[in-house]
């Protein structure tokens, strides 16, 4: 007899004998008086509760068999797993042997027909693109993409920036230390400055950090504040797409756009001084592409952004700021301290909190509007740029701490603390004494405040052949390479205007003809070993024309005599 049976039964007999106590139903069915009670209160009994069920021991090892049969299904008919195989490589590649091989292979029976019907249910679609038309002058798209750059001899990753208009295939790249929202802005506004304009309708964009706070259901999107006001400033919008694989095809053309520029223009790895160098070659590449065809067009991309570049928005009158502004203080070292790494400053604010402007690459200084140190940008966690020139107050009073400082060997590595700073440094030490000497090359690199670096060490070398360590004659003969250099410069512009080579007439003194009037011969041949030497002219005031002053007046003082008044 069924469970439902002996309610049926048990709820009858009640009918038919009401007076029919509990334990008189229980005793004749031989069941337990909760049963009858239970039977009474509904005639559907209740399902029996089902123990958990046991944790097969084959359970860590689901994922990988789920592979296995994953990869059959577009695998060859008869190159496919069997079961056999498929325990033999859970054995031998991921030594698992906690599950026999019976386990395994009741699990791969049923889990391989449950893999084929979910491959059915999901070809109810098809996997595939639908091609797009866009409008000339409404959309484009952003991303970034890793590159690797050599600045200044160290390799270094970087990030490629890229934004590339949707019609006319027409796109612009920059190179940044980070993805940081300084250069997600930074990088608009270059893109921006060199189409001359903003799409109308919106920018597509994935999910990144420097826009998106947090990424809400469907296409709902929190963003940062600095980017909003960013938008505002520009006014364009932003359509992100969906997060992860299937929202890179919302914006395949500058996924693919990035990684072609890549392989095309960055390989082999390039070689420059700074980002800002390769930044300028990268500008110089864009306006050349200008001429390239895109795959299933009939015109060049420079033909359709003619066309595209008139329909795009005006820019704002004013650049967004998008650098970040900090205000630090400066530190007894003469630092200041911006995320995480160090940058000197000049030594008389010391104490003093200063404004920075964070930018991608960049990190100005400023004291008030005025601009007074500017490094390159680090982003390792406590990297250090210190410049010499920055100390130089404070050394003229510690000069034995020159030779251990983190300046002198950044200078010395980047190349400003020349071997003739050098010579001159050992032959004033050898001269003075190490400090006396140290302090005369102190001198003279004050000197790089207010001359060009060419003309102080033309003046060092001057002296140092002259056998002297005077930071004053250095002065005096760097001041005479800087006028004379200055000098050259406006007479090759003057030779120019007329149309004069150069190479005849290498310096023109003021002893010499005007080349305008008296046209220059082909020079005579000199003696070997013969030098010439051009010294300036004496300059003679020009003829006034205005009488001489009398001095009759004063005569009058020859004729004074002794008591006489005034």
């Amino acid at each position: 007899m069924s469970r439902v049976e002996l309610f049926e039964r048990i709820r009858r007999d009640r009918r038919l004998d009401p007076d029919a106590s509990v334990r008189t139903l229980a005793e004749r069915y031989k069941v337990h008086r909760r049963t009858v009670r239970e039977a009474l209160a509904n005639a559907v009994p209740k399902e029996r509760k089902k123990p958990p069920p046991r944790r097969s021991v084959l359970e860590p090892a689901y994922g990988l068999i789920d592979e296995m049969l994953i990869a059959d299904l577009s695998s060859p008919r008869k190159q496919k797993h069997t079961t056999a195989r498929i325990y033999q490589r859970l054995v031998s590649e991921h030594g698992f042997t906690e599950a026999g091989r019976t386990t395994v292979y009741t699990y791969v029976a049923r889990r391989r027909t449950e893999l084929v019907g979910e491959l059915r249910e999901r070809q109810m679609h098809l996997e595939g693109m639908v091609p797009q038309q866009h409008l000339p002058g409404e959309e484009a798209e952003v991303d970034f993409a890793d590159v690797w750059v050599r600045v200044a001899g160290q390799v270094m990753k970087c990030h490629l920036f890229t934004l590339r208009l949707s019609y006319s295939g027409k796109s612009v790249h920059r190179v940044f230390l980070s993805e940081g929202q300084e250069a997600f802005m930074e990088g608009h506004v270059e893109a921006f400055r060199a189409l001359g304009g903003i799409p109308t309708r919106h920018i597509r964009y994935d999910n990144l950090k420097p826009a998106v706070q947090r990424v809400c259901f469907g296409r709902n999107r929190v963003e940062s504040q600095n980017w909003v006001k960013f938008r505002s400033h520009y006014g364009f919008d932003a359509f992100y797409c969906i997060p992860g694989k299937d929202g890179a095809h919302e914006k395949g053309g500058v996924e693919q756009e990035g990684g072609r520029f890549r392989r095309t223009h960055l390989v082999p790895v390039p070689d420059v001084a700074s980002l800002a160098e390769l930044n300028e070659r990268i500008a110089e590449i864009d306006r050349a592409e200008d001429s390239r065809v895109l795959h299933n067009q009939r015109v060049t991309v420079g033909f359709n952004f003619a066309y595209e570049a008139d329909l795009l928005a005006p820019l704002p009158f004013d650049d967004f700021d998008t650098g970040t502004t900090l205000n630090p203080k400066v530190g007894r070292d003469s630092r200041i301290t911006v995320r995480q790494s160090h940058y000197s400053i000049p030594a008389r604010f010391i104490g003093r909190r200063v404004r920075v402007s964070l930018r991608a690459n960049d990190v100005v200084v400023f004291d008030k509007a005025t601009v007074i140190a500017r490094h390159a940008r680090m982003t390792r966690r406590g990297d250090s740029h210190d410049q010499l020139d920055h100390y130089l107050e404070i050394l003229l009073g510690k000069p034995g701490a020159l030779a251990g400082s983190t300046a002198l060997a950044t200078a010395r590595a980047e190349g400003s603390f020349t071997s003739a700073h050098e010579a001159f440094w050992s032959a004033a030490r050898t001269a003075h004494g190490d400090g006396e000497g140290t302090k005369a090359l102190i001198e003279v690199l004050l000197l790089h405040r207010r001359l060009p670096a060419e003309a102080v060490t033309a003046g060092i070398t001057t002296a140092l052949r002259a056998g002297s360590t005077s930071p004053d004659l250095v002065a005096i003969e760097a001041r005479k390479a800087a006028h004379d250099a200055g000098r050259a410069l406006l007479d090759e512009r003057d030779l120019a205007d007329l149309g004069l080579d150069t190479a005849v007439i290498p310096v023109i003194t003021d002893d010499m003809p005007d080349p305008r009037l008296h046209p220059p011969t082909a020079p005579t041949s000199q003696p070997a070993g013969a030098s010439v030497i051009s010294l300036h002219s004496k300059r003679e005031l020009p003829a006034s024309s205005s009488p001489l002053p009398s001095v009759a007046i004063y005569d009058q003082l020859l004729r004074r005599t002794k008591g006489t008044t005034a």
